[in-house]
């Protein structure tokens, strides 16, 4: 998926400015796909002139012009196309991970405690996918079609969260374990 696809889907569901489209992303889709402001501005330019969002300025008394963005046919037409295409699997790039590669050659203590800051910030993100469920999506016969897309991405969300403070709970009981035990420097050859 590419930050284009990303910045359609959002104005499929309905025109906003720049401004406005930065932050929902900082409080929807930024949840799986990440952008910075400036990143969305300058998209937001490569879209126009491709055709695929047309930009309509509105003037403002005592505040700059705005720039009202929203979806053309050939953006909805692309939209459609890019549906089509296969997506492909997610690859993990995660820096606590390679740590554990490491286990016997990092600072065990230090780790430890990454890992337990880490199962803080995932049940606060799950607190937040939870709060956004009971205030949305409560009845789910009642939604229309995109708010059951965006609900079934919101669950895929909720059992991401829940993996992964399963996982730092057995990490921080494997690790509280090891901290008893003598160091053993001897490394293992094996791979996983």
């Amino acid at each position: 998926m590419s930050l284009a696809h990303a910045i359609l889907v959002c104005l499929a569901d309905e025109p906003m400015t720049g401004y406005e489209l930065a932050k929902r992303f900082d409080s929807s889709v930024g949840f799986f796909w990440r952008a910075n402001h400036q990143q969305i501005y300058r998209e937001l330019s490569a879209l126009s002139q491709k055709g695929w969002v047309l930009g309509r300025t509105v003037a403002q008394v005592s505040k700059p012009n705005k720039t009202i963005f929203s979806i053309t046919s050939l953006g909805s037409d692309e939209l459609l196309s890019w549906s089509r295409e296969d997506s492909a699997s997610a690859s993990i790039k995660e820096e606590l991970l390679l740590k554990f590669y490491a286990l016997d050659q990092v600072d065990l203590p230090s780790v430890l405690q990454q890992v337990r800051d880490r199962a803080l910030a995932h049940a606060a993100r799950l607190a937040l996918y939870e709060k956004i469920f009971e205030r949305n999506y409560r009845d789910p016969a009642k939604l229309d079609v995109a708010a059951h897309g965006r609900l079934l991405g919101l669950r895929a969300g909720m059992r991401f969260e829940r993996n992964w403070i399963e996982w730092c709970a057995e990490a921080v009981a494997s690790m509280e374990a090891l901290a008893t035990q003598p160091q053993r420097k001897a490394r293992s050859k094996k791979k996983f």
